[in-house]
C-alpha cells in the first residue's frame, strides 16, 4: 500500500486496537515528508485550493499515537507535550533564520529557505511556510495554515488553525502578501497573491468584505471561503447596524474594506521588506 493508504487505514482503526510500533513507523515516515514539504495539508491546483484530507488524518493520527512526555528545553522551565510532536529540528544548512528569544516550531512544519522567525512566535504542526517569508514577533501560525513565498506576517498576527473536520480548508496566504500587525485571519480565508492587509484587519468566515473600488461585497458562500482578491489593499472599516435603535445610537460593527488595488507606490513601500532579509 502507498503511504496515503497506510495512513488512512490506521486513522480508520480503533486506537486501542492499533499495532503501535507499526503505526509509529508509518507516522514517522509521514512526518518526514511533511517536514520536507513533499506532502501538505492543502495545495493550489490551477485557481482552486484543494484540501488533502489524508494529510490531516495523518496529523490527527500522530496525536492519537503520542504519549505525554517532557520536552527538553535546556532551561529552567518544564514543558510537556505529545511524544510524537517534539520541537522541530532545524539546521543552518536549511537557510532559515530562527532568532533567539522564546519561539517554538512544532515538528511536522515545512519551512522554506530564507524564512525568518522573529521572537517570540509559534508555528503549529502541518503549517507550510514557503521561501523568503518573515514570521514577525508574537505571531501564531495555526495548524495546517499555508503561507506562500515572500510574505510578511506582521507582529501580533494570528493565522487560525484547523485539523478537524479534516475536509475543512485551512487559512491560506498566497505569494507576495503583506499582512500588517495585529491582524487575524481565521476559518479558512484565502488571501490571494500580492494583497496587502493593513494593521488590525480581521477576516473570518462570516466577515463581509466591501470593495469600494469595484462596488461589490465578497462573502463566504456555498462552501466557498472568503477570498481576498489579488493585489487588494484592505484596511479596517465599519458599517452601520441596520436597526432603528442602533442607528439612533450611531452604532456600527467592524468590517474590512478594500480601498484600492496595489500600485507602484504600494509596491515601493512593501519592497522595504527586502532590506530585512
Amino acid at each position: 500500500m502507498s503511504l496515503q493508504d497506510e495512513i488512512e487505514a490506521l486513522y480508520a482503526q480503533d486506537p486501542s486496537a492499533l499495532n503501535r510500533a507499526k503505526a509509529l513507523q508509518h507516522f514517522n515516515e509521514f512526518k518526514f515528508f511533511l517536514n520536507r514539504g513533499d506532502i501538505r495539508a492543502a495545495e493550489r491546483v490551477g485557481e482552486m485550493w484543494t484540501v488533502h484530507e489524508w494529510v490531516k488524518k495523518g496529523i490527527v493520527l500522530g496525536f492519537r499515537l503520542g504519549v505525554l512526555t517532557e520536552v527538553p528545553s535546556g532551561g529552567t522551565f518544564r514543558f510537556f507535550d505529545k511524544s510524537t510532536y517534539p520541537l522541530r529540528h532545524t539546521h543552518p544548512e536549511e537557510g532559515i533564520r530562527l532568532v533567539p528569544g522564546g519561539s517554538s516550531i512544532r515538528d511536522g512544519v515545512y519551512l522554506g529557505r530564507g524564512v525568518i522567525c522573529m521572537p517570540p512566535m509559534f508555528i503549529n504542526v502541518g503549517a507550510y511556510i514557503d521561501a523568503d517569508t518573515m514570521i514577525d514577533s508574537h505571531v501564531l501560525v495555526g495548524s495546517c495554515a499555508q503561507v506562500g513565498k515572500r510574505v510578511h506576517i506582521g507582529a501580533g498576527t494570528q493565522l487560525g488553525g484547523v485539523l478537524e473536520p479534516v475536509g475543512s480548508l485551512p487559512v491560506i496566504i498566497e505569494d507576495d502578501v503583506l499582512v500588517g500587525g495585529n491582524c487575524g485571519i481565521f476559518e479558512g480565508a484565502i488571501v490571494r497573491r500580492g494583497a496587502v492587509l493593513g494593521a488590525g484587519v480581521t477576516l473570518t468566515g462570516s466577515t463581509p468584505l466591501y470593495d469600494v473600488v469595484n462596488r461589490t461585497v465578497y462573502r463566504r458562500h456555498s462552501g466557498r471561503p472568503l477570498t481576498i482578491p489579488e493585489r487588494a489593499v484592505v484596511v479596517p472599516g465599519s458599517r452601520p447596524i441596520d436597526d432603528a435603535w442602533a442607528r439612533a445610537e450611531h452604532l456600527s460593527v467592524a468590517t474590512p474594506v478594500i480601498i484600492k488595488y496595489r500600485d507602484e507606490i504600494t509596491a515601493g513601500a512593501t519592497a522595504l521588506e527586502a532590506d530585512l532579509r
